[in-house]
């Protein structure tokens, strides 16, 4: 973490005892795993925040392709909750002047996507569980974070 507590990386053991030891970072939370030298004994640091501030480099936007739409769904068609035989639909279609771009493309099971064919959710019948947006840079992100270790989410906003 930043010294203003903004989740920044993840990174290996080594490197966060390496930064707690020089001072440079201080430890949050430990892990119960222990790392022993014949005259060191050390709980390995599960959160560690830097002392200093540290500018991030300014966030790029997340890549648009079809492995990030499916990240973004939670693999789950955006119809009917399926997670077998994930296509990608667009909502308003390509044929009657639909972009290809995040605003307008959702993840489908092949059955609802053709089921869709060249309509509209509206007109299909078919309504969406969630409408498509772009993904923050900080859903993204810290969505990552969360996932890789229980007790983080204090650390990261989630309550």
């Amino acid at each position: 973490m930043n010294a203003s507590y903004e989740p920044l990386h993840v990174t290996s053991a080594k490197r966060a005892i390496t930064l707690v030891q020089y001072g440079v970072a201080e430890v949050l939370e430990e892990s119960s795993d222990v790392v022993r030298s014949p005259s060191t004994e050390l709980l390995v640091p599960s959160v560690i925040r830097l002392r200093r501030y540290v500018r991030r480099p300014r966030a790029h936007p997340i890549p648009f392709n079809r492995r990030n739409v499916l990240r973004r769904d939670h693999f789950v068609c955006q119809y009917c909750g399926s997670r077998e035989d994930l296509t990608i639909d667009h909502v308003h279609p390509r044929s009657r002047g639909g972009r290809h771009g995040w605003d307008n493309v959702v993840t489908a099971c092949r059955i609802c996507n053709q089921r869709k064919g060249s309509r509209t959710p509206d007109e299909a019948q078919m309504p969406l569980r969630m409408p498509p947006r772009a993904p923050s840079f900080g859903f993204y992100a810290y969505g990552q974070f969360a996932q890789m270790r229980e007790g983080w989410g204090k650390y990261i906003g989630e309550k």
